[in-house]
């Protein structure tokens, strides 16, 4: 043999052995990677999204079958005229499509959760480089109805669905379920080796959620709001309606609002809920709060007078009724009826300036109530060295210090219930995959004011309702206790006397309420009193649940 052939052998051995050594160290020594990254095909599978019901099991957010359509640039043949078909169905601008096509990538995202008639319109197009993928997305049958409260869900950074604000946010990972796998082995084609692994891991499936919300209730008291708002010329509105003994929520409406379906066309403002993510200034309403604390302190007693005989000085202020009118001597009782700032800066006296602030923390503001949606803060409340006479003076008639509606409306429920601060809450019940459930219960965080104080202060409160300086279309036969309240909105330090929140705070029936509805409505045209805007449409609200809880009038 001569040293050409011995060479080119000595060559061809080599080879030999490098592919053989290549071969062993890929299938037998890194086996996991090389068969991982070359047969073994892996592939998450998508667990389907809890949905939302209402208390009776009414839906309120499911699932429906939508398409994401996409293309494969390398497949197009005629790209302008794919991007003239599919504007023609789809309306996203030319401009839009011919932007997102790039002939480097082999797959890109175009739009997602189309229907199933637009998907069979685009495909009777006949379109080469066109593609859908079918998936579950959100579907809101009652669109808007619970806006505030459900939230939506859109997508992370990774593409990947989350729930935004409400229940979506609060309850995200309930509902999202765990993603399962599945694992092939495949051949150089692509196609399943028969033979070969096929190991699945199954999804589970999201958690079911059913709430403390009655569908016939939010119905009736969003119709009634839009209607108010639409009567008032108010630019936005709340009304929060709860059961006062255990603080399930009822319904909970604020306008303006958003479709949760197609969040992505609204402005940012309205997905945050106004009635846990606003602040604002009480008034009026937060005078049976202070009443109530100085009954149980007995600083006063509901049969006291004081004499009403004009302003009152507090350091360099001077601190007026409403319609700067005087009665003279006036029970304590009528000091809640006529609404008397002066007469409640005289309860606040009695009380003390420690336990004023005490009851403040005692109710629950300055802190969370910790309800069960995304958003919530804690509204303010400032540190017992910052206050001043002026202050203890003015917040025993709900100015001085911003709250939030479902911190008012909770603290107001409980000076109704027999005393107890409650957490409020919105999911009733949780339901797993396979069955199992998780009730929630009303839970009590602390004891603020006795029965007998409870009892005292809501006869005082029907009272300022049979008695108040308005008659309002009240229910016959029915006993309502209640609050009007009118506050200005400071501006940049300074009370705006055309800027108001008109609101009421009512409850029926009295001896053992049913309910408790907060009527909030801001910066309002026709009217900035509370009880010539807020009262009328709480008590609208209130005449429609008296007949749907069937409760009789009293003979």
């Amino acid at each position: 043999m001569n040293g050409r052939l011995r060479l080119l052998l000595i060559f061809f051995y080599t080879l030999f052995f490098i592919i053989i050594g290549k071969l062993f160290y890929l299938q037998i020594i890194n086996q996991n990677v090389f068969w991982q990254n070359n047969y073994l095909q892996v592939k998450k599978i998508l667990p389907e999204r809890g949905k939302i019901y209402d208390r009776f099991g009414l839906p309120l957010v499911i699932n429906k079958t939508a398409y994401l359509l996409y293309l494969e640039p390398k497949k197009i043949i005629d790209e302008k005229e794919l991007v003239e078909k599919i504007d023609k169905v789809l309306n996203l601008g030319t401009a839009t499509i011919e932007a997102k096509i790039d002939k480097k990538k082999d797959w890109i995202s175009l739009k997602d959760n189309l229907d199933k008639n637009k998907k069979q319109e685009i495909e009777s197009l006949k379109i080469k480089g066109v593609g859908f993928e079918e998936h579950l997305a959100r579907d809101y049958p009652e669109s808007s109805l619970a806006a505030h409260l459900l939230g939506f869900v859109g997508k992370n950074y990774q593409g990947e669905d989350v729930g935004y604000f409400g229940i979506e946010g609060f309850y995200d990972k309930d509902l999202r379920g765990i993603a399962g796998v599945l694992k092939t082995e495949r051949d150089p084609q692509g196609q399943p080796i028969f033979i070969g692994t096929q190991e699945k891991i199954n999804a589970e499936d999201g958690r079911d959620l059913y709430l403390t919300i009655d569908k016939s209730i939010q119905t009736m008291v969003k119709k009634k709001l839009t209607e108010g708002i639409d009567r008032y010329k108010a630019k936005q509105g709340c009304v929060i309606v709860t059961d006062p003994s255990t603080l399930e929520i009822l319904a909970l409406v604020c306008l303006p609002d958003f479709d949760p379906e197609n969040y992505f066309l609204s402005s940012e403002e309205l997905f945050k809920n106004p009635a846990i993510s606003n602040l604002y200034e009480p008034g009026s309403i937060f005078k049976p709060l202070i009443m109530a604390a100085a009954l149980e302190e007995k600083a006063v007693k509901a049969t006291d007078f004081y004499n009403e005989d004009g302003p009152v000085k507090v350091g360099e202020y001077a601190i007026k009724t409403w319609n700067n009118k005087y009665e003279g001597k006036i029970s304590m009782t009528r000091i809640l009826e006529k609404s008397s700032n002066v007469g409640m800066v005289y309860v606040g006296e009695r009380l003390g300036q420690k336990k004023i602030y005490s009851y403040l923390k005692k109710f629950g503001f300055g802190e969370l109530t910790e309800i069960d949606l995304q958003g919530e803060i804690s509204g303010y409340l400032k540190s017992l060295t910052e206050w001043y006479p002026i202050n203890y003076a003015t917040v025993t008639f709900g100015q001085g210090l911003a709250v939030t509606p479902i911190q008012m409306i909770r603290a107001f429920s409980s000076i109704i219930n027999g005393g107890y601060l409650l957490k409020p809450y919105v999911v009733k019940k949780i339901v797993s995959f396979d069955g199992r459930e998780v009730k929630i219960e009303k839970k009590i965080i602390r004891r603020v004011i006795s029965e007998q104080t409870s009892t005292i202060i809501k006869k005082m409160l029907y009272s300022t309702v049979e008695n108040g300086e308005i008659k309002w279309a009240k229910p016959k036969g029915y006993q309502i206790g209640g609050k009007t309240g009118t506050a200005q909105i400071p501006i940049k330090g300074y009370y705006d006397p055309t800027k108001t929140v008109a609101s009421f705070i009512g409850f029926a029936p009295v001896d053992k309420p049913r309910f408790i509805v907060l009527v909030s409505l801001f910066q309002l045209e026709t009217s900035p009193w509370g009880s010539e805007t807020a009262a009328p449409l709480f008590f609208e609200i209130a005449k429609e649940l008296l007949i749907y809880y069937n409760i009789a009038p009293e003979q």
